[in-house]
């Protein structure tokens, strides 16, 4: 019989998720500088494969960018990509298509954005 030892206690998963996405989250929602209307060009380090245009005046394309920014951006990728008023207007819809490490993170940071869904619900 072989028998296999535990691994070394260290982070979980999640908790090294929940630290990489807090470590790039701007200071304040207002240093968040993207554009509102216009078509965003995404770099290969944000998007490697698929679609890297996206159109901000059509509401699923919208939708789209934010949720790969959130996702795979670094802090400078938010602050460049992200508009702080667009953000949160699709908040309460977005917060339920990113995942659940990505939301708490930023609700945490940023009360506005928890504050959202509450008028939203």
């Amino acid at each position: 019989m072989v028998l296999v030892s535990p691994l070394p206690d260290g982070p979980s998963a999640e908790a090294v998720l929940r630290a990489r996405y807090t470590s790039r989250l701007p200071e304040r929602l207002s240093d968040l500088a993207g554009p509102a209307h216009g078509t965003v060009g995404l770099p290969l380090h944000v998007i490697w494969s698929g679609l890297r245009s996206f159109d901000l005046d059509r509401p699923r394309s919208r939708m789209s960018l934010y949720r790969t920014v959130l996702a795979e951006g670094q802090r400078e990728d938010l602050i460049v990509f992200l508009n702080p008023d667009l953000l949160l207007a699709q908040w309460p819809v977005l917060r339920i298509l990113i995942s659940r490490i990505i939301r708490d993170v930023w609700e945490a940071r940023f009360t506005e954005l928890a504050d959202r869904v509450s008028i939203a619900a």
